[in-house]
């Protein structure tokens, strides 16, 4: 697979693009947001089995997410078969890029346990200074950082394209680095669409109106869960596509300069 190194701007696209596609249909969008989140919290509060199940399963779990959305974008009915696309034929592949998924996240916890100390740690900075604690976040998904790059395009490289396991890891992590640039604009609009947007406006609320920020805190959280989630799977999927085949935000692009 040949992953094109696409300018900054594109990582915005990827937002916007998302967007235009939750308009389009809103409810079932949302819909599946919270199926996927829905399967993804279950898995996590089974007893034992359930986050080393989950580690195994959100490769397929994801892939099904993206078919949803590619049916959207194409107008097509998102029946079981349409949701399944893909997997059936690389069961196998999917399988295997579950257990690297599986033992990428068991790398990550062990390096930050020796990092950080583990949760226990984190559950004793609930009181701790904020600083500290947003240190420590930064820190752990700067450990995480490969693993989420690694895998952010391997499950429709698996699913879709039939790439092998290990090479669609491998894939993943080439056509992230190779995009740094549009991955950085992507988490600079995302942070700002979902943190310091809302953060200004709540900071303006309060110093107008206790009452006036309490009601700006319910409607800013259900705009973040009911739009900024559906917006965010949909990005993914147009991600993979833009960089691997070329098609998403082609026209905000051509009327874009190009970047030095």
């Amino acid at each position: 697979m040949q992953a094109r190194q696409l300018p900054a701007r594109h990582g915005v696209f990827w937002l916007i693009q998302g967007f235009r596609l939750f308009r389009r249909n809103p409810p079932l969008l949302t819909a599946l947001t919270f199926g996927y989140l829905f399967v993804v919290l279950f898995l996590n509060l089974l007893p034992v089995i359930g986050p080393f199940l989950l580690a195994v399963s959100l490769p397929a779990i994801t892939a099904i997410a993206a078919n949803g959305v590619r049916a959207l974008e194409l107008g097509r009915p998102m029946d079981q078969l349409k949701l399944l696309d893909g997997l059936l034929a690389n069961r196998i592949g999917m399988l295997r890029l579950g257990g690297l998924h599986l033992l990428a996240t068991l790398a990550v916890l062990a390096i930050s346990a020796m990092v950080e100390g583990g949760p226990q740690n984190l559950a004793s900075l609930e009181d701790s200074d904020p600083a500290e604690v947003l240190g420590m976040v930064l820190r752990l998904l700067l450990i995480a950082a490969p693993v989420l790059t690694a895998f952010w395009f391997a499950p429709l490289l698996a699913a879709w394209d039939g790439v092998p396991a290990l090479k669609a890891v491998f894939f993943s992590l080439v056509a992230a680095l190779r995009n740094w640039r549009a991955f950085t604009a992507y988490g600079l609009a995302l942070a700002g669409a979902g943190v310091a947007i809302p953060g200004l406006i709540l900071i303006v609320a309060g110093s107008i109106s206790p009452t006036l920020l309490n009601v700006f805190s319910v409607v800013l959280r259900m705009l973040l869960i009911f739009v900024m989630a559906p917006v965010l799977m949909a990005s993914v999927y147009l991600s993979y596509r833009d960089v691997f085949h070329g098609v998403a935000a082609e026209s905000e692009a051509a009327a874009t300069p190009a970047d030095d």
